[in-house]
């Protein structure tokens, strides 16, 4: 009777106890949101700055190790990596993706894993920029980024990383460029051939016949049109992204209500959510290159893009490149991303399915290990002075 007695005073003190944590907590995802979100907490030094874009560099401080998602501590690696690790985020996000919270930060463990690290921030597109496109952010933008990254490093080789479009405009730059001066390429979820699947490709095709009929009967042309009529609020993109998972948009709100006392899924819930609900706008000009050239076109799965008065070549790429698509991606299939490995001149070249959505393949509490981990491995073995690796082609 007596440990009846002691089990239910127990549990009736666990439930206050929780029950006062989810009060405190509930009472702050109310009125002070902003002490709930975690994103961007990560030290920076800024090495270029302009009118839209900005370069960041991370640099970790004295501290002889990094916390991670799972709990377990990661040293810092000192000396650092010859060559400089560039991150390439997508547009239409902000600039905490790679930096989401302390202990799931892309930043953080990419420098603790001894790589110099670098950002590029595309910063925010108001209406004067909309007339900005694809050369101009995988072209100009993209070179003045890595201009300032060489000035900043010493060094003349980068590796590029990039998810989602970050990893594309990674590819169109890297074509562009001679060889010898991208070092390695990562991309995840990159979308490159528009029939091989998914919610994109599946777009595609419903689009391609009658944009086609109307390339082909009438003079309309989406470039004749004054980019600034297409310009829309960053809340557009945001219920676009939302749509492709509606249900799961609903019920991460009950997730939320039923481990409303769990302090630390609270911060994790809020940052998560005022990062998707504070998506920024796509410059017109980068979506009439991308519904022309690459929904109808399917320029990327044949090997050439045109930026201007330039043509990006995918064979030119021959650094080596590793390629990582979301296991359960509905955006992004695995046979979209995978193509780029037809198209490159690289004999150093990798793929793997990992677990996530396009979200969660490269922010997910499984991201650390099935992406991170993986890609900081391989490119540590890349990233020596004067290395050359050569393996064959090689599918996990």
């Amino acid at each position: 009777m007596s440990q009846w007695i002691t089990r239910a005073i127990d549990r009736s003190a666990e439930f206050n106890d929780r029950a006062a944590a989810a009060l405190t907590n509930g009472f702050d995802w109310l009125f002070r949101h902003d002490k709930l979100v975690k994103s961007g907490q990560t030290p920076f030094e800024l090495v270029f700055t302009s009118d839209l874009m900005t370069v960041r560099y991370y640099a970790l401080g004295t501290e002889e190790d990094i916390q991670l998602n799972d709990g377990s501590l990661l040293p810092i690696q000192r000396p650092q990596h010859a060559v400089p690790l560039v991150l390439v985020p997508p547009l239409g996000v902000t600039v905490e993706t790679f930096d989401l919270m302390p202990k799931r930060s892309l930043v953080r463990y990419m420098a603790a894993r001894g790589f110099k690290t670098y950002l590029i921030c595309w910063g925010t597109p108001q209406r004067r920029h909309a007339k900005l496109g694809m050369k101009d952010y995988a072209d100009r933008m993209m070179g003045e980024a890595l201009d300032a990254v060489r000035a900043h490093s010493q060094q003349q080789q980068v590796s590029l990383m990039g998810w989602c479009m970050g990893g594309l405009l990674a590819l169109l730059h890297a074509g562009l460029q001679p060889p010898g001066r991208i070092r390695n390429i990562v991309t995840v979820a990159s979308p490159i051939d528009m029939r091989g699947g998914g919610l994109v490709a599946g777009v595609a095709q419903i689009v391609n016949k009658p944009a086609k009929l109307i390339r082909k009967y009438t003079d309309l042309r989406l470039n004749m049109l004054k980019p600034e009529l297409f310009h829309t609020p960053g809340f557009v993109t945001t219920i676009a992204f939302k749509l492709t998972d509606p249900i799961a948009s609903v019920t991460t709100y009950w997730d939320l209500i039923t481990n409303l006392w769990d302090r630390e899924f609270v911060e994790s819930h809020t940052t998560t959510s005022d990062y998707l609900n504070n998506m920024l706008t796509y410059p017109a000009g980068v979506v009439a290159d991308m519904l022309v050239k690459v929904v109808v076109d399917n320029s990327l799965a044949q090997g050439e893009f045109v930026l201007g008065r330039k043509v990006s070549r995918f064979a030119r790429i021959k650094a080596p490149i590793s390629v990582f698509a979301g296991a359960s991606d509905a955006l992004i299939s695995a046979s979209t991303a995978e193509g780029i490995l037809d198209l490159v001149g690289s004999t150093d070249k990798r793929f793997e399915v990992a677990p996530g959505g396009h979200m969660g393949v490269i922010l997910g509490a499984t991201a650390q290990n099935a992406v991170w981990r993986k890609s900081a491995d391989w490119l540590v073995k890349r990233s020596m002075p004067e290395v050359k690796v050569r393996v064959r082609r090689t599918r996990v």
